[in-house]
């Protein structure tokens, strides 16, 4: 199979996982873990008091959606830049001990 085939599944597949849930379950909530535990805590224990607090709280939930994507996207970019290059075919010592034993 051509590689621009493969890419295109797989873009295909991107766009059902994405879409399939918003269409099933149009009125559900999507929350974060965040919101989960905080309320399994209080749940627990409805006097606790947090020990620790953000060093950063950003103006807003978009904003914090914002900087959660931007981080999200530095770290794709990382590993994909590292996993480029760990498995890049040209240049590297494996390809050229298999062109000496051929």
């Amino acid at each position: 199979m051509k590689l621009w085939k493969k890419n295109l599944l797989l873009i295909l597949a991107v766009l059902v996982i994405a879409t399939v849930p918003l269409i099933l379950l149009p009125n559900a909530e999507f929350g974060g873990a965040d919101g989960q535990a905080e309320e399994a805590i209080t749940e627990i224990d409805p006097d606790y008091q947090p020990w620790a607090e953000s060093l950063l709280e950003p103006a807003s939930g978009e904003i914090e959606s914002l900087l959660f994507a931007l981080q999200a996207a530095i770290g794709a970019g990382v590993v994909g830049f590292v996993l480029g290059r760990v498995t890049s075919k040209k240049g590297g010592k494996s390809t050229e001990k298999q062109h000496e034993s051929n």
